[in-house]
């Protein structure tokens, strides 16, 4: 019986219907957090929703960019001149470009064999039977061959011989000076971005070459001469220029376009901020650089001149979003907005059964229950029924006085 009540009563409720029912509550205290609430709800959707992230415009994020690099600048270092091909990698680049600043450089390494590394603490040896043949160090530059032998030109120490690139570059480099007149050398830096969904096309140079020859970079005066002093890089990626000849760096180079096309396409123009990428505090690594090689032969073998560059790096980071306005976001974005402010009413009404005095009274009067059995006993004679009983009475009267 128990089951057979509890399925009755689940399908009872379920086939009730329940209609708001409006009182109004005379209370100051209520009647300052309903209209607070409002403002609060109201003012959300107009500054944040509808200003600030203009949610009446259809949005694209994920526009098609090209970016094309180019170094320029001629430096002395010593009585050597230095131009783009001797420091720049690549010479023609895209989003990423590096320049040399600084060069380590081991001359006329040919294969053979010849002593590990000293700084390498297991390439130490005083005997072959510390040196296991065949074995590599990943640490270290080469395979071992299983003799010990003197660390070069020294003749009590004594480190495993290798086959590699002869003599190694930790003990024959030449370290060159650094090429400080980089700092007043240029980066120029075209991006062409495409907006397909609104079919806008933009770039960030629309001058003449003879213009983009003599132009610098200013937000106010030249916002469309991608041009830029690596030391003026340098400086808004809060990096000092002497530090990056010792050290190399890695700095990111941000295009931003925030595109509003309600307006005309003119306007949209594009931001830049630079900064470090690489992880320099408490790391065993601090800087940027890399190794190259340039091979020649003499008498018949084989040489390379081994060099270690320090340099800064520049990674071209393109980000674009653009809005217009259209009919379906707003309307979609309005309507949530009539309905958040149904919250007012949720939190109010919590407030007002919860936390007021005689909140059990208010409750009592917020909610009823009619049954169609108490319809009917209230409402002893229908409306229909009265009018029929009013319209037969009048008939019959007007009846009465035509016959007469």
């Amino acid at each position: 019986m128990g089951f057979q009540h509890m399925i009755q009563e689940c399908t009872i409720g379920f086939c009730n219907y329940e209609t708001p029912k409006i009182i109004v509550v005379k209370n100051t205290t209520l009647g300052i957090i309903y209209r607070a609430v409002q403002f609060l709800v109201i003012t959300y959707f107009i500054w944040y929703v509808f200003i600030s992230q203009k949610a009446y415009q259809e949005r694209e994020t994920r526009p098609e960019s090209s970016v094309y690099t180019e170094i320029r600048g001629i430096g002395l270092l010593g009585d050597t001149v230095k131009d783009m091909v001797e420091y720049v990698r690549p010479s023609e680049g895209g989003d990423v470009i590096s320049v040399i600043l600084r060069r380590e450089v081991t001359h006329d390494q040919i294969q053979g064999v010849c002593a590990e590394d000293y700084n390498l603490e297991s390439a130490r040896c005083t005997n072959d039977s510390d040196c296991i043949a065949g074995a590599v160090d990943f640490d270290g530059n080469g395979q071992r061959t299983g003799r010990c032998v003197p660390y070069y030109n020294h003749t009590t120490i004594k480190t495993c011989e290798i086959k590699s690139w002869c003599p190694i570059e930790s003990f024959s480099y030449i370290r060159e000076g650094a090429l400080l007149a980089a700092e007043n050398f240029t980066a120029f830096i075209r991006n062409t971005i495409h907006f397909p969904k609104f079919k806008v096309l933009r770039a960030n140079s629309m001058k003449k070459r003879k213009y983009l020859k003599k132009c610098r970079y200013d937000e106010e005066k030249h916002p469309y001469c991608p041009v830029f002093r690596l030391g003026y890089i340098a400086a808004q990626a809060m990096m000092n220029f002497s530090d990056l000849c010792e050290q190399g760096g890695i700095i990111g180079v941000y295009i931003n376009w925030d595109c509003n096309f309600d307006q005309d396409p003119s306007h949209c123009k594009p931001t830049y901020s630079f900064r470090r990428l690489n992880i320099y505090k408490n790391s065993p690594h601090p800087g940027y650089d890399y190794r190259f090689g340039k091979y020649y032969n003499k008498d018949g073998m084989e040489f390379r001149t081994l060099i270690r560059a320090y340099a800064i790096r520049l990674d071209v980071i393109v980000h674009g979003h653009a809005g217009k306005f259209t009919l379906i976001p707003t309307i979609i974005n309005m309507v949530t907005a009539l309905t958040s402010v149904g919250i007012c009413s949720i939190i109010c009404d919590w407030v007002l059964l919860t936390f007021i005095d005689k909140n059990a009274i208010y409750s009592q009067k917020k909610f009823d229950e009619i049954s169609q059995d108490n319809v009917e006993m209230s409402i002893p004679v229908s409306s229909t029924e009265l009018a029929i009983t009013s319209y037969g009475s009048t008939h019959s009267d007007l009846s009465d006085g035509v016959a007469l």
